[in-house]
């Protein structure tokens, strides 16, 4: 992680955010619209609003990564937790442990703010992030539904 520095967003990330959003969308092949980037911007940018980002840079401060997280209730613990929502390094980054940084910025906040795990989800053949998650985490052995409303 030499080099990569992981910060809260800020106005001034909005272009690289912009980019880097837009590669993680293309990367699930997820149809994302300006409109639709915009209104996830304002969810980051609005203090009241539980989505929260970090940007990772390097030295230079060029944008490496993001990082997109809420808490999220737990009731069977009675405690709450971190989701990690969105998780993209640039390809031109990949390999300089990024994504551990940005996966540990999140779980410091966790435990600063009394969280009791850090979850996310990914896709089954997202094999090279796989291979950093189990590095850093365990594999549950939960499997996701989803009910579209």
């Amino acid at each position: 992680m030499s080099g990569v520095t992981v910060i809260p967003l800020a106005t001034e990330h909005r272009e690289a955010w912009e980019r880097l959003y837009a590669g993680y969308a293309a990367f699930y092949r997820v149809t994302q619209t300006p409109e639709m980037r915009a209104r996830v911007w304002g969810w980051i940018m609005d203090p009241a609003h539980e989505v929260k980002a970090f940007i990772a840079v390097d030295g230079g401060g060029k944008p490496l990564g993001l990082a997109h997280y809420r808490p999220f209730a737990r009731p069977l613990s009675a405690s709450t937790g971190g989701f990690l929502d969105d998780l993209f390094v640039d390809p031109a980054a990949r390999g300089q442990r990024v994504a551990d940084a940005l996966i540990e910025a999140v779980a410091a906040e966790g435990r600063a703010r009394g969280w009791s795990v850090i979850r996310w989800i990914t896709a089954d053949d997202n094999y090279r992030g796989r291979g950093v998650y189990d590095r850093l985490a365990t594999r549950t052995m939960w499997i996701t539904y989803d009910k579209k409303l």
